[in-house]
C-alpha cells in the first residue's frame, strides 16, 4: 500500500519504519521537516514538507502526533487531498469528543477515520510490540488490523468512534494507580530500613506483582527516571480522562490525586522524567 505516516517522533518514527520493512511505500511527514528527511534517509523512504503533498494518492494516513489541536490541524490539512476511500488511522491519544467530531467529517468526505491509540511505550514501538485499542466503523477493522500488524502485539476492536480513546483513558487511569502504589511500597520499604531488593523478591511473584513492579521498582530504587513516557504526556492523558469523567459521571478520585502528584513532579523539574518519577516526589518529601 502507499501510505503517509505523520508524526515521526520516538513512537511514530519506529512504527513508520516497521511499515517500510513490511514492504509498504511510506511517505514521512513531520512538522519539523528536517526530522522527516532524517527518518526517510534512515529507512530508504521519502519525505514531504507539506502534509497535503505527502498524502497525495495514499491509501491511508497514519497519525502519531501530540494533542487534540495537532490531530485537528493534520486532518483538516490532509482531508481535501485524500482520495475517496482512504483510511485515517489516528494513533495519537486525544479526546473522544474530537475523535467523534472528526469521524463524522471524514465520513462525509468518503473516507474513514479510526481512533487507534497505542500502549507499550517507546520500547513497544521499537520492537513492534504495541497494544492497540480501536474505535470506528466495524466493517474495515480487518483492513486496519492487517495494515498495522508490523508493529502490533495485540489489537482489539472496542466499538464506534471514540471507543478506542476511552479505552486508552482506562489504560492510563490503571497505570497511574499502579505506579503510585509501587512508588509508595518502595518508599515505605526504605523508610522501614528494609532491603528493597529483598522486598521486591518477596512480593513481586505474589498478588502485588505487576509489570510496573518488576520493571520499575529497580530503576526507582536507583533514582533513574529516563524510561520513555514523560510526565508531561501522562498529565495530558490524565487530563483527557478527567474531562471525559466529568461528562460520563465516572468518579476518578485516585487518578485526580495522582495527577496532582505529577504536577508536583513537574515543579521539581521532572516534566520530562518518566511516569515512575512519582517515587522521586516521595523521596524528596522524606529528605526534608
Amino acid at each position: 500500500m502507499k501510505l503517509c505516516f505523520a508524526g515521526l517522533g520516538v513512537m511514530g518514527g519506529p512504527m513508520a519504519g516497521h511499515l517500510v520493512r513490511a514492504g509498504h511505500e511510506v511517505v514521512g511527514f513531520n512538522r519539523t521537516y528536517a526530522k522527516a528527511v532524517e527518518w526517510a534517509a534512515a529507512h530508504g523512504a521519502s519525505a514531504q514538507a507539506r502534509l497535503e503533498d505527502a498524502v497525495e494518492g495514499v491509501d491511508a494516513l497514519l497519525l502519531c502526533v501530540g494533542r487534540d489541536e495537532d490531530v485537528l490541524e493534520a486532518v483538516t490539512a490532509a482531508l481535501p487531498a485524500l482520495k475517496p476511500g482512504a483510511l485515517i488511522v489516528d494513533h495519537t491519544t486525544i479526546s473522544a469528543k474530537l475523535t467523534r467530531e472528526l469521524a463524522g467529517i471524514v465520513h462525509e468526505k468518503g473516507c474513514a477515520l479510526y481512533d487507534a491509540p497505542v500502549s507499550g511505550g517507546q520500547a513497544g514501538a521499537v520492537n513492534g510490540q504495541l497494544s492497540i485499542m480501536v474505535g470506528g466503523e466495524a466493517d474495515r477493522f480487518g483492513e486496519l488490523a492487517d495494515l498495522v500488524s508490523p508493529y502490533t502485539k495485540s489489537i482489539t476492536y472496542i466499538g464506534p468512534a471514540g471507543a478506542g480513546q476511552m479505552t486508552k483513558m482506562a489504560n492510563q487511569i490503571a497505570i497511574a494507580g499502579v505506579v503510585q502504589g509501587v512508588a509508595e511500597a518502595l518508599h515505605f520499604s526504605k523508610c522501614a530500613g528494609l532491603d528493597p531488593e529483598l522486598v521486591l523478591q518477596a512480593i513481586s511473584a505474589g498478588a502485588a506483582g505487576s509489570w510496573q513492579m518488576s520493571n520499575r521498582w529497580p530503576t526507582m530504587n536507583d533514582g533513574k527516571y529516563d524510561f520513555g513516557f514523560a510526565v508531561d504526556w501522562m498529565r495530558k492523558d490524565l487530563g483527557i480522562a478527567l474531562d471525559e469523567a466529568r461528562s460520563n459521571g465516572a468518579h476518578l478520585a485516585l487518578a485526580a490525586l495522582v495527577d496532582q502528584f505529577y504536577s508536583e513532579v513537574q515543579a521539581m523539574g521532572g516534566a520530562r522524567w518518566d511516569t515512575s518519577s512519582l517515587h522521586a516526589r516521595l523521596e524528596a518529601r522524606r529528605e526534608k
